[in-house]
């Protein structure tokens, strides 16, 4: 196949080295040798610089080492989607999520989900990043997302999807109606917080306190929908993920207070137990969600 002499000369080219590439793929030189040189024969162009010390790429190798690579990529890929055909994707899936994503990401990519694979039992648990990540650990579930940041050696940490956050207000609030928020108005405003714990709430500790901003006081809920739900009554203003607010957005009932510098992105993880064996499920789940992302 074409494709077994596209490996060769991959590993050829990064290996730099005939004799190397051959202990890795298991062939003999000879056998390395004759899968270049019909590679440079159906191609007419020389492929390799050889020299006793190593081997180089030429110009007509870069090309064709640039294109083997996405080539040997998307066989790998449709290997993967036909073995799916073949294997029935049943079981049952316990979900550990954070809120932004629990509540606004999630349940929409898991009804794309269900269309394909509806023998698989879904249980959706939601809490805070560090309430998550205990339960992963815990082995009380099998895949977590959370928001913010873990380094956490004992798991796989998967970087999935960046969230914009951004300072909300109601559209009654004195703040509301000013075209751009200097450092300065922010100062002594009344601040609607997530609890400790949340990874919301780390990124809103971390901006106050870059900013050496004082709080004049401080409303403090455990969930997203109640934070909302209180910057809307007026309680206060609140740094949010854009994925919360975007209806009460565009309705007019939250307005987005415009600031000089723009908020740095968070992200938001995929996390699993390092050397956990995973169902099919949990495989054919994070290969749709990581695939769904790059689209």
């Amino acid at each position: 196949m074409i494709t077994d002499a596209m490996k060769v000369f991959v590993t050829v080219a990064e290996q730099r080295h005939f004799s190397r590439a051959g202990e890795l793929l298991n062939l003999s030189q000879p056998g390395v040798s004759l899968h270049i040189r019909n590679l440079e024969n159906e191609l007419g162009s020389k492929l390799l610089h050889r020299s006793p010390k190593e081997v180089r790429l030429t110009e007509a190798g870069a090309i064709l080492y640039k294109h083997a690579k996405q080539i040997l990529a998307h066989y790998e890929e449709a290997g993967r989607e036909i073995q799916l055909l073949r294997d029935e994707v049943t079981g049952s899936l316990h979900l550990g999520a954070s809120f932004t994503i629990g509540e606004y990401i999630l349940p929409g990519r898991l009804a794309e989900f269900a269309k394909q694979y509806p023998q698989v039992n879904v249980q959706v648990t939601i809490g805070n990043t560090e309430e998550i990540i205990a339960a992963l650990k815990g082995n009380q579930l099998d895949m977590g997302f959370i928001e913010g940041e873990t380094n956490d050696s004992e798991l796989d940490i998967i970087p999935y999807m960046k969230d914009e956050m951004i300072i909300v207000a109601a559209s009654g609030h004195p703040l509301a109606g000013v075209l751009t928020t200097d450092d300065d108005l922010l100062q002594n405003q009344i601040w609607v917080l997530r609890e400790p714990g949340s990874g919301t709430r780390a990124y809103s500790d971390h901006f106050l306190l870059e900013g050496s901003l004082a709080i004049k006081r401080a409303y403090v809920f455990n969930s997203s929908q109640s934070v909302k739900e209180a910057v809307a009554a007026g309680l206060g203003i609140a740094l949010m993920s854009r994925w919360i607010v975007r209806k009460e957005l565009a309705g007019g009932e939250i307005t987005e207070l415009r600031i000089r510098q723009k908020l740095p992105e968070r992200d938001f993880l995929i996390i699993r137990r390092k050397e956990h064996s995973v169902s099919m499920a949990v495989s054919v789940l994070m290969e749709k969600l990581l695939t769904a992302q790059k689209a």
